[in-house]
């Protein structure tokens, strides 16, 4: 009951967030979790994995609302996401395999510079000029790879990368928002059922687990994460954009610091 309850917080928290910073719920998830997990006594060298697959199926759950919320809209370019998904699949699997050869430390670390990076670009608030024009099958599949690659190995939503890539490249914001949401669906998805596999039967996960996914988590979590982040959205337009920015690059810097020492 104290980890369901535990659990409940994160969601809360962690959905409230990212409403209020308009970020990806696995940027704030992965160190909750990290946190609660280690409260729990999952074995040192899987916590960070499990964090990472655990958000990866939240993401997957939430993901949906957020895709479908965003086509009423008309706002996802269903062309460049056909472009866009099998590099998005084949990315999903290699970084959640390459995760898996990792240990906790080298994890933790590259974890560290990944949040680290994101603080600095949110803190500065710099928008990619648009240029180029959106590339074609090849290109948008091989961003993809490196897009669902690096978003499966951190347990994060593509929208970090995808946004600031499609934007760089002559997308509208709007279209841009609404593709990045579709395609975090299947990194979410591929990279969690990566995660049951390449995990299954490792010793020291919690009850109630496949691999790296433990499922009293991941229902929790998303139990009470997509109102909170109805209420955080909601609250973020009461608040100056360039305050809630900085403000979430301070929180951003403070726990990339924690992984990293």
């Amino acid at each position: 009951m104290e980890s369901v309850l535990l659990y409940l917080l994160i969601g809360a928290g962690g959905g409230f967030l990212a409403g209020l910073f308009g970020i990806g719920g696995g940027i704030v998830i992965v160190p909750l979790l990290v946190i609660a997990f280690g409260l729990q006594g999952v074995a040192d060298e899987l916590i960070i994995h499990a964090a990472i697959g655990t958000s990866l199926a939240c993401i997957a759950i939430t993901a949906v609302s957020s895709t479908w919320a965003h086509h009423q809209r008309g706002a996802v370019r269903y062309d460049w996401l056909g472009r866009l998904l099998p590099g998005l699949v084949v990315g999903a699997v290699i970084g959640v395999c390459i995760g898996d050869r990792l240990s906790a430390g080298v994890l933790n670390l590259l974890l560290g510079l990944f949040f680290l990076a994101l603080a600095a670009r949110m803190w500065i608030n710099s928008r990619p000029r648009g240029e180029g024009g959106i590339p074609g099958t090849l290109g948008l599949s091989a961003a993809g790879t490196v897009i669902g690659a690096i978003s499966a190995l951190f347990g994060v939503g593509g929208g970090a990368l995808t946004v600031p890539f499609l934007s760089w490249r002559g997308a509208i914001m709007t279209q841009a928002v609404g593709t990045s949401a579709a395609s975090g669906l299947p990194i979410a998805i591929i990279g969690a059922l990566t995660s049951m596999i390449v995990g299954y039967g490792r010793p020291g996960l919690p009850a109630w687990s496949t691999g790296y996914v433990v499922w009293p988590a991941m229902a929790s979590i998303v139990i009470l994460s997509v109102p909170m982040a109805r209420l955080g959205a909601a609250a973020a337009h009461r608040l100056p954009a360039l305050w809630l920015k900085r403000g979430f690059a301070v929180l951003l810097a403070i726990v990339a610091i924690k992984f990293l020492v």
